[in-house]
């Protein structure tokens, strides 16, 4: 294994800490390699790679990762947001009342919202893949019904975001990747960060899986998402440690970041206010709280933290009680897709909630 590339950090425990667990993760084979980043009170304290990329390359710290359902929360949820700013949507009208054909089978009273908390009662993804691009996608949810009543079960569900997905393209005309990109991540210089990686960089790019004895580059893991075209409301973007520190750092400073506003103050507090949902979990508008799918943190950050994870071995978590941010990539499912980047995230959460106390 070759050292740790480009280590920065304020605190050497800490450094001490993460490297010690990320090494006896890549060692165990649960992960190839990971890119960690820790921001606190407005500096970059924590920035770190382990491990290999691609052809056992050093992984460095700039590497670009599929964020797989990152995307719900970097790209999606901020736009439907902006959008409600705008005046355009109202987050508790009934998806119907933008898009008739959704209202077939039950679901004329599924509201944005539940969308966004997952309690529309949508299936949690497509059953079959008899279709074929956004417009078959599409088809195929407005001919769908619900497996449960909307708004009564916690259904995580990739068709929430892929509907989200296209209503800001409705709203918006203009595409999902154009919208996030003129909106959200050049405003941010988010400038590694898109539904469509550069071509060619696989000295950055990091495989996503491997497909036919074949290592897939830049191409979205998630099927639907690749069946859709590579890019959808649930998954497709692609990004590093760096640009997702800008985006943290913006919400953690109201919706702002150096100069740029992407979101309103109140938007933010809206979108990470702690709800109460069905089946005992607490989520924000796209944010995950205290649901199944953040028992990696263990309870150890605030009661205000907020964050997402996302299937390639991706998590970010943000505690505005500390003003601290974390952001693990990791690339689980290359090359052998049985890695398990779960106790990488929590390992290292216990270490940097211990580190940051309220």
């Amino acid at each position: 294994m070759p050292p740790p590339h480009r280590i920065t950090a304020e605190n050497p425990a800490l450094l001490a800490g993460i490297a010690a667990i990320a090494q006896d993760e890549i060692a165990r084979g649960d992960i190839p390699g990971t890119v960690i980043e820790i921001g606190h009170r407005g500096r970059i304290v924590y920035r770190a790679a382990f491990g290999y990329g691609a052809d056992a390359a050093p992984l460095h710290p700039d590497a670009i990762f599929d964020l797989a359902s990152l995307t719900k929360v970097v790209a999606t949820a901020p736009a439907i947001m902006q959008l409600q700013e705008q005046g355009r949507l109202r987050l508790d009208d009934p998806v119907a009342a933008y898009w008739p054909a959704f209202a077939a089978n039950g679901k004329g009273q599924i509201t944005i919202r539940q969308l966004l908390t997952h309690t529309s009662g949508l299936r949690p993804d497509f059953m079959g893949m008899d279709w074929h691009g956004e417009a078959g996608a599409l088809a195929k949810i407005a001919a769908d019904h619900p497996v449960a009543a909307p708004g009564g079960s916690f259904i995580y569900s990739d068709l929430n975001f892929i509907v989200l997905g296209a209503l800001v393209e409705k709203f918006s005309g203009e595409s999902l990747p154009l919208y996030a990109a003129q909106h959200i991540f050049t405003p941010l210089r988010m400038t590694d960060t898109g539904f469509d990686p550069p071509s060619g960089d696989n000295a950055r790019l990091v495989p996503t899986d491997v497909q036919d004895g074949a290592l897939r580059w830049g191409a979205v893991q998630d099927p639907t998402a690749y069946q859709m075209g590579g890019a959808a409301g649930h998954a497709g973007l692609f990004s590093t440690a760096d640009n997702l520190a800008r985006f943290c750092q913006m919400l953690l400073n109201g919706g702002e970041l150096d100069g740029a506003r992407i979101l309103s103050p109140g938007s933010v507090a809206q979108m990470t206010a702690p709800e109460a949902l069905p089946d005992g979990v607490t989520r924000g508008l796209g944010w995950d709280m205290a649901s199944p799918y953040s028992s990696w943190t263990g309870g150890a950050f605030s009661a205000n933290s907020y964050g997402h994870t996302g299937y390639t071995g991706t998590a970010l978590w943000i505690d505005p009680a500390t003003g601290t941010f974390l952001i693990i990539l990791t690339s689980r499912l290359y090359p052998y897709d049985e890695g398990d980047a779960m106790p990488l995230r929590r390992r290292v959460g216990q270490v940097v909630a211990a580190a940051f106390p309220p």
